[in-house]
């Protein structure tokens, strides 16, 4: 994996926190920034989350992609959103609420999913 460069995410407005998770092992694959966050555990516990979705929607017998998931906290947004190029890794975000535009945010993952390069 050639590419894994997380830093574009700096410009996102709101931005506090990124990882790039494999939602088969819980692994961080690429960090950047956190602030007071603990990346590598949040990770991990995010796997969980990604797999329940999974597993519900499949026991529901559901079709769709999961495009993302929201976590909404008093102070910050934490946006989970698997890869359309592969779907065992997700990203993972974490914005700052009163600085952030969750609409734009959406948007600008799912460019920024086009720039990595997993050769």
């Amino acid at each position: 994996m050639s590419n894994l460069n997380l830093e574009k995410l700096n410009s996102v407005a709101g931005f506090v926190g990124a990882a790039l998770v494999d939602s088969d092992s819980g692994m961080a694959l690429a960090m950047v920034g956190g602030g007071n966050v603990n990346l590598e555990l949040a990770a991990a516990g995010n796997t969980e989350v990604v797999r329940a979705k999974r597993r519900v929607a499949e026991q529901l017998g559901l079709s769709d992609t999961l495009e993302d998931l929201l976590i909404t906290l008093s102070s910050q947004y934490h946006l989970i959103r698997p890869l359309e190029s592969n779907p065992a890794l997700f990203l993972y975000v974490i914005m700052d609420r009163a600085k952030a535009n969750l609409a734009m945010s959406r948007h600008e993952l799912k460019a920024f999913e086009k720039t990595l390069d997993f050769s």
